[in-house]
């Protein structure tokens, strides 16, 4: 079973050109940003800090908060992109991250060549890759187009091919940041469809978002975090009562 455990997790960035910016801007920055702090030569962003979390198997979780409140920073280190400073990150289970769904797509290959290339980039072996092409290439509904370079493709129709590619697979662990974006509206009532059975495969969802559409649709508990540490842990509603803080 997939599970994930973070234990006193800590990361931070040293931001070596920020010594002639004024303090006002690094009052700024502290608003919005990890908390700002400095050592003997730099400025240092403390992007997450002491972060403890476990998500076991069937946990569809959102991560709710502010820019720069370490949601970004938290998937790339369930992702493996980020190493902690301090702290441990233990994952059972392969990580499947959705950052960026166009990632590994060649304008001058055609639709079908494509199709092969992202599901390689996604762990596919080839052989299970040709078995999923005619069902990618029906839900696309590109029919010919297929056939030509996917630089002859509009931006609405490049979004259905990597849409469509990243969500024929059946992650363990699916991290997302900001949803998947399928292209033209006439198309997303479908993909809204093929999104829900995607997650649904998954053993464990994490999700950074700030649609409160999609997090109520997704999702049934919350981490709630500010300036890079968890804030509260609880129920999707209840975390986002307290993100929007009380009514006036």
């Amino acid at each position: 079973m997939p599970s994930v455990e973070l234990h006193d997790v800590s990361v931070s960035f040293p931001v070596y050109s920020a010594g002639n910016r004024s303090l006002k801007n690094a009052m700024l920055a502290a608003t919005t940003g990890g908390r700002i702090g400095t050592d003997a030569n730099h400025v240092v962003v403390q992007a997450l800090d002491q972060v403890s979390l476990a998500f076991a198997h069937g946990d569809r979780i959102a991560l709710i908060g502010h820019n720069g409140a370490g949601k970004t920073t938290l998937l790339r280190v369930l992702a493996g992109i980020f190493e902690p400073l301090i702290g441990t990150v233990h994952v059972e289970g392969k990580v499947t991250p959705m950052f960026d769904i166009s990632l590994g797509i060649d304008p001058e290959c055609t639709g079908y060549e494509n199709i092969i290339i992202r599901g390689l980039y996604l762990g596919l072996t080839k052989a299970e890759t040709l078995e999923r092409i005619d069902e990618v290439a029906r839900f696309t509904e590109l029919g010919q187009f297929l056939e030509l370079p996917v630089r002859t493709y509009s931006a609405g129709m490049q979004a259905r091919l990597a849409f469509a590619m990243a969500t024929c697979i059946e992650p363990e662990i699916l991290l997302l940041d900001e949803g998947i974006s399928a292209g033209d509206a006439a198309f997303w009532e479908k993909a809204n469809e093929r999104l829900d059975a995607f997650v649904a495969k998954a053993g464990i969802l994490v999700l950074a978002s700030h649609s409160l559409e999609l997090v109520r649709r997704l999702c049934t508990k919350a981490v709630l975090m500010e300036h890079g540490r968890v804030k509260w842990t609880g129920s999707v509603e209840e975390a986002l009562q307290i993100y929007r803080g009380p009514v006036a």
